[in-house]
């Protein structure tokens, strides 16, 4: 889905990007989770690496979701990802459609639109996306112009977050299991074929009755797919995570931060020692309840060739987690995984409030949360 033609505007250098301002904060006190910060500058300190990986360890044993901080984005950057985001959304119905992902055979890549999630009975979702993917051969394909005309300011985003933020998160986790630092990047190389993309994301409004009807819930409880999820601040409060209690707590939008959790890939990978994080998406409090939400996210996953097997690794055999489990992806790829659970992500039949396991692939199901 990248166009490496060249565009007929100029190269946009950055400056001639909107600026973008984010809306203010809630005001209401909301029972908030607790959730560890992490501190890329010290990665490459003396011991930093190994200090960090620790941190995670403790944080991801507890809820899987963690921020970071310092890493080495401006937040004009960040806000410029946005306006670019903005800006797609604010195309014609009609041309946003040219770019329509195939979905129903699990093509993610490109604009999905509002209504195709039933979420509950009679009530859609109203959430579009535009996920744009890594920018290598294997991906060429045409772009709205808005993203042409800014394709080196989007594209050295999406490898900066490749290049400093996901290997050092990637190289902590390979230490938590106490494999060599590369192992997982290598599983994970940038040009290479995989389902890794940038997304931008628009939650629109819903009136009173909406979300009554729906019981507040914008998303059902779920997990992603891949390796790892980063969701760049934003300050609309409507993102929960469900504790091991079972309890939801509200995720803050802390400045200068991204959020962070892990994805299904990741705990197929290590047979549920690293845990998919539970989470959704549910109506804002009232001071912001009448606020479209826009997110800018970046997805990471595995390429699409690895096998779905548990690693060999002493630390899962010394915690027990070397044994099969039921919902084991032994044979699944990880591309196929991603492709099955798109693809039944707009399957038409119940309502998504209406479903607890969800049959994916191969015996293996997806569980949704109320």
């Amino acid at each position: 889905m990248v166009d490496v033609t060249e565009s007929p505007n100029p190269v946009t250098t950055g400056s001639d990007i909107p600026e973008y301002h984010q809306v203010p904060e809630t005001t209401h006190d909301l029972d908030w989770a607790n959730l560890a910060t992490l501190d890329l500058s010290q990665f490459d300190q003396p011991g930093g690496k190994e200090s960090l990986a620790k941190q995670l360890h403790d944080a991801i044993e507890n809820i899987g979701f963690f921020y970071i901080v310092n890493f080495g984005l401006s937040q004009q950057e960040v806000d410029q990802q946005f306006s670019i985001g903005k800006q797609v959304f604010e195309l014609p119905l009609e041309e946003k459609l040219k770019y329509r992902a195939e979905l129903e055979i699990g093509g993610y890549n490109g604009y999905k639109p509002m209504g195709l999630r039933e979420i509950s009975p009679g009530i859609f979702d109203k959430t579009e996306i535009y996920n744009i993917p890594k920018f290598i051969p294997a991906f060429e394909g045409p772009q709205p112009e808005i993203v042409n005309k800014n394709r080196p300011i989007i594209e050295g985003f999406a490898r900066h977050i490749h290049d400093e933020v996901v290997r050092k998160l990637l190289t902590l986790l390979a230490i938590i299991l106490e494999l060599p630092e590369d192992y997982f990047l290598k599983v994970h190389r940038y040009d290479k074929k995989s389902d890794c993309h940038l997304r931008y994301m628009k939650y629109h409004r819903r009136s009173d009755e909406e979300n009554e009807k729906a019981a507040g819930i914008w998303s059902k409880g779920h997990t992603d797919f891949g390796s790892l999820t980063l969701l760049f601040r934003q300050p609309v409060a409507a993102l929960q995570v469900r504790t091991p209690e079972g309890e939801w707590k509200w995720v803050k939008p802390h400045p200068g931060s991204i959020t962070v959790n892990l994805a299904d890939s990741l705990q197929f990978l290590t047979n549920g020692f690293l845990k998919s994080s539970i989470h959704r998406v549910v109506a804002p409090p009232p001071d912001q309840r009448n606020i479209d939400r826009l997110g800018v996210l970046y997805f990471v996953r595995p390429e699409d060739d690895l096998e779905l097997r548990p690693v060999a690794s002493e630390v899962l055999s010394r915690l027990g987690y070397d044994q099969v489990t039921d919902n084991s992806a032994v044979g699944i790829t990880a591309g196929e995984w991603v492709k099955a659970r798109v693809a039944k992500g707009v399957d038409k039949g119940l309502a998504r409030s209406e479903i607890g396991n969800q049959p994916i692939i191969g015996g293996v199901s997806a569980k949704y949360y109320d």
